[in-house]
């Protein structure tokens, strides 16, 4: 288990996080959220003991983050950190060594992890041959080679198409199942949804909002009602209290709304009309980001 506690750190008279606290279980997925700037980066470099807080502590299974804990760590930074000269073989033997492992043993687990991501001709391949994506794969091989307990995930996507993204959250899962805790960072909010049953949004270093992410949607309540009806009188529609917006889109309406009360208000205008679908949407995890970092920033 990681656990974060009250953990501030300035540069100057700039507070980069302050009075952070949460914690991480094992086989956990966490979502840590916040615009560039928020002080996500600042927090790893502390976590990886990088940099010491001012104050506060970091804890993995009760010992504060040394030399000595820092080879459970894996961390896939949101740029490359590759050496692109080395081939993929090279590139891993160097990262298993760093973390004490025996060569036997790096091999081991790469062949098992090339299989896994289907790049098994490239372990003599040079890095810089390779594509973005592939290269996105080492760079995840090269952070959990040494079955770390904790992973920090920032941006663990980019580059990857659609079937590679599929294998890369089965690689996510494989190690939750392995009770790895992990950190997970990204501005992809769709993916934080798929993962995360816990989350904090941090700006300017402060935590603005945490919790379970299903209380937090239920929170928020319902914010919109996707509609589909022909020839809706869209004038109608924005005359009644408490309709906010109304978008039309190529095949749907989307309609924002003050509060749940309106959807009922804007069922019996709707139901004149050659309806196909009336749906009342909570708000998404992107929503309640938007209007939190807002608020903040105001």
């Amino acid at each position: 288990m990681l656990k974060v506690k009250s953990v501030v750190k300035t540069f100057g008279n700039l507070v980069a996080v302050d009075h952070l606290s949460f914690q991480v279980e094992d086989g956990e997925i966490f979502g840590l959220l916040g615009e560039n700037g928020a002080g996500k980066t600042t927090t790893f470099r502390m976590i990886l003991g990088l940099l010491e807080p001012d104050s506060g502590t970091v804890l993995l299974d009760g010992k504060r983050i040394d030399y000595t804990i820092t080879d459970k760590i894996g961390y896939v930074t949101e740029e490359r950190s590759l050496l692109t000269k080395m081939t993929v073989k090279e590139q891993i033997l160097y990262y298993g060594a760093l973390k004490g492992m025996e060569e036997n043993e790096i091999l081991k687990e790469l062949d098992k992890w090339l299989k896994h991501f289907e790049i098994e001709s490239y372990k003599e391949k040079k890095i810089k041959e390779l594509s973005k994506g592939n290269q996105q794969k080492v760079q995840f091989i090269s952070a959990v080679i040494h079955h770390p307990k904790l992973l920090i995930l920032d941006e663990p996507f980019t580059g990857l198409d659609p079937i590679n993204v599929r294998m890369m959250k089965d690689a996510i899962y494989q190690l939750k199942k392995e009770k790895t805790s992990i950190i997970f960072s990204s501005h992809q909010m769709e993916y934080i949804e798929e993962f995360c049953e816990k989350l904090i949004i941090l700006v300017k270093g402060k935590k603005i909002l945490d919790g379970e992410l299903e209380e937090i949607k239920k929170s928020f309540g319902i914010k919109k009602i996707e509609i589909k009806a022909k020839d809706v009188n869209l004038s109608k529609l924005k005359e009644i209290e408490g309709v906010k917006e109304v978008v039309e889109h190529a095949t749907n309406l989307t309609v924002f709304i003050e509060r749940e009360e309106v959807v009922p208000k804007v069922f019996q205008l709707i139901k004149k009309y050659d309806v196909s679908k009336f749906e009342a949407v909570g708000s998404s995890l992107s929503d309640i980001f938007i209007e939190m970092v807002g608020k903040s920033n105001e």
